[in-house]
């Protein structure tokens, strides 16, 4: 059954504004994020709410060599007075060895893709969770979820798999390649959710025949990590296809299973909506979610 309430996010929104300066400077920290939209969509709803609103890309793929570590980013960012910062591939989950406080949903999932410095502290948010959960209910909320399986137990796989589970898949199968890390996802989602609920899928390709759909929540695919996560004669018209990659919207995976008639997702949705409960935690204001979206579509 779906559960009715999301796990424990509160809406950051609903609070007194947090704005606490002129200027409001935040960022993204991750690997390879040249080509992400997210400061367009921050930085225009801040001008349509006439803040001084700076948003910069941390690429730690452009720091030199050897880069510096996730803390020594944070420790920076704090002292520069930035208000927080996005967390992405592939820091979601080691940035909460790194923080004071998380919220809820974070400690569930076990990763944090926004971080709010706060009277000293840094507290930890998901906005992951509840944008793909919110995002599959729009363009997916009819299709059959018996069987799914999700490729990556990542910090995106881990907020994409509770999500899931809230939306009330039978039966989540789990497959990364690193082993260990799927099966302490699924022992966590066994713990949260009840026996049986997620398994890890040794065999990706003997789940997939049986699966209603498929959750790609890998970098597989995305600008720099070239392919598909699936091959394509695995692809069943009657299944749908899911891509939380967002650069290209369209990816490989998303183009093959359009040619084979499968209904499909790309992380387009998940990814405006994330960012508007991300810029609602780093300032207290309720965001403009029409707003976010035109800036998103003029990034491309």
């Amino acid at each position: 059954m779906e559960r009715d309430t999301e796990i424990g996010e509160e809406s950051p929104g609903a609070r007194a504004p947090q704005v606490r300066q002129d200027r409001i400077r935040v960022g993204l920290v991750g690997r390879g994020i040249q080509k992400s939209r997210t400061p367009a969509m921050h930085e225009a709803e801040g001008r349509r709410l006439g803040l001084n609103y700076e948003y910069r890309l941390l690429d730690a793929d452009r720091m030199g060599s050897p880069a510096p570590s996730l803390g020594d980013i944070l420790d920076k960012a704090e002292r520069d007075g930035f208000a927080g910062l996005n967390v992405t591939h592939p820091f979601k989950q080691e940035v909460l060895g790194l923080l004071d406080r998380v919220s809820d949903s974070a400690r569930a999932v076990g990763a944090a893709n926004t971080v709010v410095f706060e009277a000293g502290e840094r507290v930890g948010h998901n906005t992951d969770y509840w944008g793909f959960r919110e995002a599959f209910r729009g363009e997916l909320g009819d299709a059959p979820r018996d069987t799914v399986v999700l490729l990556g137990a990542g910090g995106g796989g881990a907020a994409v798999s509770h999500a899931l589970l809230d939306l009330g898949v039978g039966r989540l199968l789990v497959a990364d390649p690193e082993p260990d890390r799927a099966g302490t996802l699924t022992a966590r989602l066994g713990a949260q959710f009840g026996d049986g609920r997620a398994a890890t899928a040794d065999d990706p390709a003997t789940a997939l025949a049986a699966a209603d759909g498929v959750v790609n929540a890998t970098p597989v695919g995305m600008e720099g990590h070239a392919g598909s996560p699936v091959p394509e004669d695995l692809l069943r018209r009657a299944m749908w296809v899911v891509d939380i990659i967002y650069f290209p919207i369209e990816t490989a995976l998303l183009r093959a299973a359009r040619d084979r008639g499968c209904r499909t997702m790309g992380g387009e949705r998940m990814a405006i909506l994330q960012a508007v409960r991300a810029f609602e935690h780093f300032t207290g204001i309720a965001a403009d979610v029409g707003t976010m979206r035109a800036a998103f579509a003029a990034a491309g």
